[in-house]
């Protein structure tokens, strides 16, 4: 698996969820396989995605697609910042 971290502010939590549950089945056929959300502790509007990818060629060509671009647009998306990652270690303490 790969992974991919996306850090954004957005206008409307609630709204940006109702378009992110939306694009459930698009992130699925793209080749996410799982994801989190969360928020940073002082800002409920600062979310961070961080989702596992079949490639990190299938999370780019997605995430640069016209499409999530509008859909980034219509769910109130502020400059998301996206970082792809590959796996090195992982542990259990």
């Amino acid at each position: 698996m790969q992974y991919v971290l996306i850090i954004h502010e957005v206008a409307d939590y609630p709204a940006w969820k109702k378009v992110f549950d939306s694009a459930a089945g698009i992130r699925k056929a793209a080749g996410e396989r799982s994801y989190q959300v969360l928020k940073y502790e002082t800002d409920a509007n600062k979310i961070v995605h961080f989702s596992a990818w079949t490639s990190i060629a299938a999370a780019k060509t997605f995430f640069e697609s016209p499409q999530l671009v509008q859909i980034r647009r219509e769910a109130g998306v502020k400059a998301p910042e996206f970082i792809y990652l590959e796996p090195l270690e992982a542990g259990t303490l």
